[in-house]
């Protein structure tokens, strides 16, 4: 695939994901365990919250990069909780609930969650969604920081999404490593996200419909 350069300053060096958790959890030896698990997996955990009024507080003291919360929590919930930590801090949401009924995965979603664990979970299964969570927190943040029209915004979403889907059928590549080769494309290229998803839509898409006609 063949995507025309820009001359533009050399962009700047992608940094480390810090990785810095708060974690939510009214049961103690639940929390307890959440925290050993995501110190074993690589996450430093800066603060831990008995409950959602305090996760507030404690997202505003430390700024981490990932809350992980329990939806049911005394106080406050953690649905109410992740829609005032969401109002004023950039960071990526897991809701945690031992309750899967529809109603509280979509209130959880429409917070502005980024993905949910149903308990009782496994390291195997909590881990996968807080790197999930991360990654679509990422994506997200690197789109808006391109773009300030909200009308702008919505159809390079739209854009970039068709891409993925055309890189993943194409290519066989995952949701994230479609999106970080149109990360790294638009880096290495001097190019928008937009501009690199409009380049692959063209490119992979027509190819597509010329096989298929």
């Amino acid at each position: 695939m063949r995507i025309v350069s820009k001359q533009s300053a050399s962009p700047e060096t992608p940094t480390a994901r810090s990785r810095r958790v708060v974690v939510a959890e009214d049961e103690t030896l639940i929390r307890l365990d959440i925290v050993e698990t995501l110190t074993e997996a690589g996450y430093e955990v800066v603060a831990e919250a008995a409950d959602g009024e305090e996760a507030v507080r404690l997202v505003e003291e430390h700024e981490p990069d990932l809350c992980v919360m329990d939806i049911k929590m005394p106080v406050m919930d953690g649905i109410t909780a992740a829609e005032k930590i969401l109002d004023k801090h950039s960071v990526a949401v897991v809701m945690l609930t031992a309750f899967s009924q529809t109603e509280l995965v979509e209130r959880a979603g429409a917070a502005g969650a980024m993905a949910y664990v149903v308990k009782p979970f496994t390291p195997a299964e909590l881990i996968p969604a807080l790197e999930i969570a991360l990654s679509r927190h990422e994506e997200i943040r690197s789109l808006e920081g391109e773009i300030a029209d909200l009308q702008e915004r919505f159809e390079t979403r739209k854009r970039v999404d068709r891409a993925k889907g055309l890189l993943m059928e194409k290519m066989g590549q995952s949701e994230p490593e479609a999106f970080r080769w149109l990360q790294k494309t638009s880096m290495n290229r001097r190019l928008t996200m937009r501009e690199v998803a409009d380049a692959v839509i063209e490119q992979v898409g027509s190819s597509k419909s010329s096989k298929s006609s």
